[in-house]
């Protein structure tokens, strides 16, 4: 069963056989159990213990190893059995990790994708219908009465936060490095960067061009999570913050100084459409010919592979449960009628950014 070939065909074309289609919507009804029993092999250390034993564990092996009950023990690997993320010698009853298990054990972005989902999105999904009936974020109920998570993103419980900030930063930051080359190959310095967020890419900024300034406008909030995380480090004088509600429409960009770039990554997903031209156009209007707007997202049809354009889609119920109702990661199509809704034109797309499959669309006014 072939799930995830290039993105290419299987969107307009049947990936299955009957039989397959048959087998994969079994998956899919016990798509929660197989998430728990994957996280729990983690969690427990046996898929790092049988990573470490390539010659195989037995179930009692396992059990003395991990503290754990015979039954415990047996429902989990017989569980990941037929998932196929453990395998089972016929002869002599040991364990061993499977490639899927492996992968689930070694590949950082899936680690990061597993404790973003239970630790941030599980409980909120319970509720997906509800927030997708009524536009709002019905599932950040659980954790807190703010209006979108991003007012609560400080108050969050530090697992919580640790999960959610460890899956937004492998996404966006294995694109930096290439992200900075292209909005610095024309000598701009000051760099306004619009839902900066913990100055993760300030740091980046002045730390790549020893003349370089950013301005970072975010939520009052984020404002001070950024200081905290900036405070003593190299360059970081040349760093400063503005707190604003980016949601006001009244609420203009800063105008103390003429800005090279204006830089919104992974930003513009978080929002509606009619919020992210409002956005935009507030943008445009402290834009001349001198400067250039830069969007960097994963926009999920222009991924090279199938597990990533699944991924993204999967994610954008995030947004829709927990995050504010109303947001998603969007495609090509969308997000370049809004930029022109917006008064500006795309001048250049620059795709397959890092390892998250990042695109900058890079925006003059229109």
């Amino acid at each position: 069963m072939h799930l995830f070939p290039s993105i290419a065909k299987p969107l307009t074309t049947e990936r299955f056989s009957a039989r397959e289609a048959q087998s994969f919507a079994h998956i899919i009804s016990f798509g929660p159990v197989i998430f728990q029993t994957a996280r729990l092999m983690l969690k427990y250390g046996i898929f790092t213990m049988l990573n470490e034993h390539p010659e195989g564990l037995t179930q009692d092996e396992i059990q003395e190893r991990t503290g754990l009950s015979a039954y415990a023990c047996k429902c989990l690997l017989e569980a990941s059995l037929t998932t196929g993320t453990v395998l089972i010698d016929a002869e002599t009853d040991k364990y061993r990790i499977s490639k899927v298990g492996w992968f689930l054990l070694n590949d950082p972005l899936i680690r990061a994708d597993i404790d973003f989902n239970h630790d941030v999105n599980y409980e909120g999904w319970f509720v997906l219908d509800k927030a997708l009936e009524e536009g709002r974020p019905a599932g950040l109920e659980h954790f807190g009465s703010w209006p979108t998570i991003y007012e609560g993103l400080s108050s969050l419980p530090e697992q919580v936060q640790k999960s959610w900030f460890g899956f937004d930063h492998y996404y966006s930051d294995n694109s930096f490095d290439e992200a900075l080359a292209i909005i610095f190959k024309d000598g701009g310095k000051h760099v306004l960067d619009v839902g900066g967020n913990t100055g993760r890419f300030a740091m980046r900024c002045v730390g790549y061009n020893p003349d370089a300034r950013v301005t970072i406008c975010d939520l009052p909030q984020q404002i001070g999570l950024m200081r905290a995380a900036t405070a003593g480090k190299e360059g970081a004088e040349r760093i400063q913050g503005v707190g604003m509600n980016l949601l006001d429409r009244n609420s203009a960009f800063p105008t103390e100084a003429h800005y090279d770039v204006i830089w919104m990554s992974q930003f513009l997903d978080c929002f509606g459409e009619d919020e992210i031209v409002s956005i935009l156009s507030r943008a445009s209007k402290i834009m001349d010919d001198t400067n250039r707007l830069y969007i960097m997202e994963t926009l999920w049809d222009r991924q090279k592979y199938l597990p990533a354009a699944f991924a993204l889609t999967q994610i954008s119920l995030y947004f829709t449960a927990l995050a504010n109702g109303n947001s998603k990661m969007y495609n090509t199509d969308d997000m370049l009628r809004l930029v022109r809704e917006a008064g500006l034109e795309v001048e250049t797309i620059h795709d397959d950014l890092g390892m998250g499959g990042h695109s900058i669309l890079v925006c003059k006014k229109g």
